[in-house]
């Protein structure tokens, strides 16, 4: 549900009436992951996607019957063998949905509003709803913020509520989307109650440092990715919102004194890309940048230029551990010549870093076309 916050948030301010079917878990290959939503409105508008269009029908119509009938209602989905016209995933794998209508008079409606105007907001929230349950604690819905504090119940038992209100923290915490299971009396123990935690954050960060063509370039392809981008560089007269349209902010300062003040804006989903290509800028600001733990850190330059860019870096004091990290020369294998091709190779190698790819071909592969976790972000040490 929170996938679509910006356009449910809308609808609810609107006083519109939907129904949103949200993945609850998958098995398989299956083309989305859990939080992917649908939403459908009184008057037939939908949004979303589910299965990248496998069962889009079906569930389209769950969530009109949901809305006429007022009930939560959960359905699963997929591959259908003898019946190639059947509902199910051609892709071989299994989802699960769950139907919440959210009616003028839906108990939870309040809640849902302000965890979807909030999550529109940007601000970084976890929303919990119950998947399966005793029926009278059907339709309930709990907005937990950072550090457990919470709005909404669950079902009117603040026994459950608290300990949901700490599984749905721990799992905001990770920026994790999955299912915990409880009891009704908020124990382990108990009568079993199946929770739908999604976690939602505000967009991650990419730190370009560099106002080049490939910047421009890399603003894009980070923006379209859906990273919130910022290009840097100590010159005014190339640091110009006019040449970064794409960027969400241009600002002028050294690199090294612009990264020392995001520290506490910067997360392990952050990307770093130093397209400076200059020993002044990229020392002082790669050893900071290797300190982090942050997701990605990728310098641009020859093999020469890395060659000597390592050997600057041990004498400043960066530990081997850390230079391990540096991804340089930055990006894939691509052949890239242009700076659109060379900002594709490095958004690629971000992509691949992040959920565990290996870049290599999938034609003639056996690997994986979808990665269920992402390796752990490597440590700063």
């Amino acid at each position: 549900m929170l996938e679509l916050a910006a356009t449910l948030r809308d609808w609810c301010r609107q006083g519109r009436e939907f129904a949103v079917a949200t993945v609850v878990s998958v098995s398989g290959s299956a083309p989305r992951a859990p939080g992917a939503a649908l939403a459908v409105a009184a008057d037939g508008t939908a949004v979303g996607s589910v299965s990248g269009g496998c069962v889009e029908a079906a569930v389209y119509e769950l969530c009109r019957e949901a809305l006429v009938e007022g009930l939560p209602r959960r359905a699963q989905f997929g591959y259908a063998d003898d019946d190639a016209f059947a509902v199910g995933l051609t892709c071989g794998g299994t989802i699960e949905v769950l139907v919440t209508p959210v009616g003028a008079a839906a108990p939870a409606r309040a809640t849902l509003a302000a965890a979807l105007a909030a999550a529109g907001g940007g601000e970084p929230l976890a929303l919990a709803r119950i998947v399966d349950g005793p029926p009278e604690l059907l339709g309930g819905a709990l907005l937990v913020r950072p550090g457990g504090g919470h709005d909404g119940t669950l079902g009117g038992r603040p026994e459950l509520d608290r300990t949901a209100a700490a599984e749905a923290a721990a799992l905001l915490d990770a920026g994790r989307t999955g299912l915990v299971g409880l009891a009704a009396e908020g124990s382990r123990c108990g009568r079993p109650v199946t929770l739908l935690v999604e976690a939602s954050l505000p967009p991650p960060r990419m730190l370009v440092y560099g106002a080049v063509d490939f910047a421009a370039a890399l603003a894009g392809a980070g923006a379209f990715l859906g990273y919130r981008v910022t290009v840097c560089d100590a010159r005014p007269v190339f640091a110009t919102p006019a040449r970064f349209p794409a960027a969400h902010e241009v600002v002028v300062d050294w690199p090294h004194r612009h990264l020392d003040a995001q520290r506490g804006a910067l997360d392990g989903r952050t990307a770093i890309c130093v397209l400076t290509h200059d020993a002044r800028f990229d020392i002082p600001l790669l050893t900071r940048a290797l300190a982090l733990p942050v997701g990605y850190v990728g310098a641009l330059g020859s093999r020469r230029t890395h060659a000597d860019r390592l050997r600057r870096l041990r004498a400043a004091g960066v530990p081997e551990g850390r230079l391990a990290r540096l991804r340089s020369p930055i990006g894939l294998d691509l052949g890239a010549r242009t700076p659109e091709e060379t900002a594709l190779s490095i958004a690629a190698e971000i992509v691949a870093l992040r959920r565990g790819g290996s870049g290599v071909p999938l034609t003639g592969s056996a690997l994986p076309i979808h990665h269920d976790d992402a390796p752990a972000v490597p440590t700063a040490a």
